[in-house]
């Protein structure tokens, strides 16, 4: 059976993922998958104490990431993925243990565990991945009122966005990825920019047209 294609949406908390890869979804009929935040019975008690909750947040997310990726690996269909597994190690875990958020132990065994899961993993045919300026992010967190994130300092934002451009760095030798500056890039909205990230994604992958979900 041949694979659809995968393609993730990467990116720091406010940058406008799920906007993102909701339009996509719509746009060309792909498969979407929806990071588990509203849902995650850990996310307000981790904002109100990082420490005490960071490897139990790590590990919720981790699981349920893996088993959707398990669902993309299996699909004929065209996927979309809002944040991809790797974003977990790569940048939330790891910036959690350097700011002290997480114990040496738990991050090795964290990192051990996420290590064999993703051996199993397919990975993304291409990463979009958005960023922005902390204090983008910032207002962007603000304005969209979720009372988990509204203990998120600009120093925890800044230091994710450090830790998505290095990974950035080193993913581009495993896969393709396409770099969009949202403050200078405008997705959101009919814009010429995201109507040309359309027929970008449809000239890219001509086959996927046949495959996508409803009439």
């Amino acid at each position: 059976m041949s694979q659809g294609y995968f393609l993730a949406i990467a990116g720091n908390i406010g940058v406008g993922k799920t906007e993102l890869t909701h339009r996509l979804s719509t746009e060309l009929g792909w498969l979407a998958y929806y990071e588990p935040v509203l849902h995650n019975p850990y996310l307000d008690a981790f904002y109100a104490d990082m420490p005490r909750w960071s490897f139990h947040l790590q590990i919720y997310f981790l699981s349920e990431r893996f088993k959707a990726q398990v669902q993309i690996g299996e699909s004929p269909l065209p996927f979309i993925q809002d944040r991809t597994i790797y974003e977990d190690a790569e940048i939330f875990a790891r910036t959690l243990r350097e700011q002290g958020s997480m114990t040496d132990v738990d991050y090795e065994n964290y990192e051990s565990l996420f290590r064999i899961l993703v051996s199993f993993l397919r990975k993304p045919d291409l990463i979009i991945y958005l960023k922005a300026e902390p204090e983008t992010l910032m207002r962007r967190i603000a304005s969209r009122g979720r009372a988990s994130e509204q203990g998120i300092d600009i120093a925890y934002i800044s230091r994710l966005n450090r830790a998505y451009d290095e990974w950035m760095q080193r993913v581009r030798s495993e896969c393709e990825v396409l770099e969009i500056d949202t403050d200078r890039v405008p997705l959101r909205g009919e814009t010429d920019a995201f109507r040309g990230l359309v027929e970008d994604l449809k000239r890219r992958y001509p086959r996927q047209a046949e495959l996508k979900l409803g009439p």
